[in-house]
């Protein structure tokens, strides 16, 4: 595997990364959390071209591209430092044809982190999940966060429902798309839990915990080929440890660790890189490496980290599949780093 960097520029604690079709052509989205920082946009050849999305108010956490939609997305904004997030709210963003994009507010939310769309069959459900319901301080976490969800049927003000409470430092989330049907991961210190929207208009949500101890982040992915799932974590909230479990005689083995271990563990993806099967991971502290594990044994399984950067601190990174490659769009918040790295 052949893996090469391109800087796209310096980002202020760069923070969130996506990219969305527009008019038939990708654009790479990457954006701040600092307060006052900005939304970018690349696209063209070989995405040399930046558009400002906006300028701020910063504290972007996440975006999510709408489905169905020409290129429009929600994110997150103002969730600003590590307690002061009364502000957050999730917004949508729609690209102008004569240029530039219209922001809009959807709800006011706060301590929304997380959130995503799922979809079944026509219809969009928004699940969006809160840190905390209030803090007084960093080290305050009396009182725990939250699920939110409800019906996405377009721009304008959002109806959202409690779906489950006393979700404690309620940090993590990734989409799993299995046997044709989404779920989201929700992790926190409880555990991890699989929820699943209606399948049926009048139907109801389902929640269903899987992993019984404390995890700050989780992904997905068949790693060995085997027909079954196996899960990385980070462990506890912005983890010490990187760890890949599978499941053996109906309960989760740790089968792999990361030989670093360190504070702050925030990147965690299942995703395939020129075919193969692979966890990307990150962290932003220690060594800031970005690496990929993947199988250098498969009978029996043995898993290998590979370091595809380092002192860089990734916050997120989001992978996108072309022709001829594949590419992580990183965002390198420690090093205050937009970045793509290139991989056939």
């Amino acid at each position: 595997m052949k893996i090469s960097k391109r800087l796209l520029t310096t980002l202020p604690s760069c923070y969130a990364a996506n990219s969305l079709v527009i008019d038939g052509r990708t654009h790479i989205l990457l954006a701040s959390e600092a307060e006052g920082g900005p939304c970018l946009a690349w696209s063209g050849d070989d995405y040399g071209d930046c558009q400002t999305v906006w300028e701020g108010p910063g504290g972007t956490m996440s975006i999510v591209p709408i489905p169905g939609t020409n290129g429009e997305f929600l994110a997150v904004q103002k969730f600003f430092r590590m307690y002061d997030w009364e502000g957050a709210k999730i917004v949508h963003v729609r690209p102008l044809a004569g240029g530039g994009y219209d922001v809009t507010d959807v709800i006011d939310l706060p301590y929304v982190h997380r959130f995503d769309l799922l979809t079944v069959g026509d219809r969009n459900y928004l699940i969006a999940c809160t840190l905390a319901t209030r803090k007084e301080s960093v080290a305050d976490w009396a009182n725990p966060g939250q699920i939110w969800v409800g019906e996405y049927s377009g721009p304008g003000p959002l109806k959202l429902r409690v779906l489950k409470s006393g979700l404690t430092k309620n940090h993590g989330y990734s989409r799993l798309l299995k046997d044709g049907v989404m779920h989201g991961l929700v992790t926190c210190e409880e555990g991890a839990f699989a929820v699943t929207p209606p399948a049926h208009p009048s139907g109801e949500w389902r929640v269903e915990q899987f992993m019984d101890w404390p995890i700050s982040d989780i992904s997905a992915i068949d790693i060995d080929g085997d027909g079954e799932l196996e899960y990385a974590t980070i462990e506890s909230f912005h983890g010490t440890y990187f760890r890949v479990y599978k499941k053996i005689d109906g309960k989760f083995s740790k089968i792999y660790e990361h030989p670093e271990v360190t504070e702050f563990y925030h990147v965690v993806v299942g995703a395939t890189l020129a075919g193969q099967p692979v966890f990307i991971g990150g962290c932003r502290r220690g060594k800031q490496q970005l690496f990929y594990v993947h199988p250098s044994r498969r009978d029996p399984l043995e898993l290998t980290a590979e370091v595809i950067d380092q002192g860089v601190g990734p916050s997120n990174v989001h992978v996108l599949h072309e022709e001829k490659r594949d590419i992580i769009v990183a965002a390198n918040r420690e090093n205050h780093e937009a970045a793509l790295y290139f991989v056939s």
